[in-house]
């Protein structure tokens, strides 16, 4: 675990960064997969956490929500287009092709039971400190989180800073064979830069230092 700021805290769940979950201002942002469990749940005896948000509920940002909302009886808060795919388990079904081999290996054995969600949470909804902002496209119901007094982002899976096939560090799309909507997360993303974030925390790939606008600088590439 490695603190990124004040009251924030990255948990990497697999080597080299790249699956990741947060613990920010006490609350569990993303989980993993199913057998993150065990890598999450020790850091609450050091961390009071009192709150679980998805960013979104993908196999690989909620596959622990269950069991540890269950032992650590935490709310479950998540989008209004995520609650289905939470409470039920089934998290593959709005890929764009959900019968691939890779949907259904995560599935099978990422993917963790269901659990209720207490709260649904979208646009301008705060979080603590973090204001929740709508960024659908790489899922129907994601969210990102934005601290403004520090411009610290909480991005999910709208942007990348991993090729996540040779794991080398750099900013990229999500991976289309698991996104809805690869136009309107370019636009989810454009809605992102224009904020300007100081320090951007990834699902996938290493927290990243913007000092030189490389966030903006690759969301204006993306643009036709």
């Amino acid at each position: 675990m490695h603190q990124i700021a004040r009251d924030i805290f990255h948990i990497p769940l697999m080597p080299k960064n790249s699956i990741n979950c947060y613990i920010a201002e006490g609350v569990l942002i993303d989980s993993g997969i199913r057998s993150s469990y065990r890598k999450i749940s020790p850091h609450f005896q050091d961390i009071p956490v009192h709150l679980h948000v998805l960013t979104h509920a993908h196999a690989d940002h909620q596959g622990s929500s269950h069991r540890i909302c269950k032992d650590f009886e935490l709310p479950l808060h998540c989008h209004p287009k995520e609650q289905q795919r939470a409470e039920t388990g089934l998290v593959t079904k709005d890929y764009p092709s959900s019968k691939n081999l890779l949907a259904k290996f995560q599935q099978i054995f990422w993917a963790g039971q269901g659990h209720k969600v207490d709260k649904t949470i979208q646009e301008n909804d705060m979080i603590g400190n973090f204001r929740v902002i709508d960024t659908p496209g790489h899922s129907d119901g994601h969210i990102s989180l934005f601290r403004e007094k520090d411009g610290i982002l909480i991005i999910g899976d709208a942007a990348t800073n991993m090729n996540l096939l040779t794991t080398i560090t750099g900013l990229h799309l999500p991976p289309g064979i698991f996104t809805t909507n690869r136009e309107e997360n370019i636009e989810s993303l454009k809605k992102l830069s224009g904020l300007h974030p100081a320090v951007i925390c990834f699902g996938h790939g290493s927290v990243l230092v913007n000092k030189n606008r490389e966030f903006e600088n690759f969301v204006n590439r993306q643009i036709p």
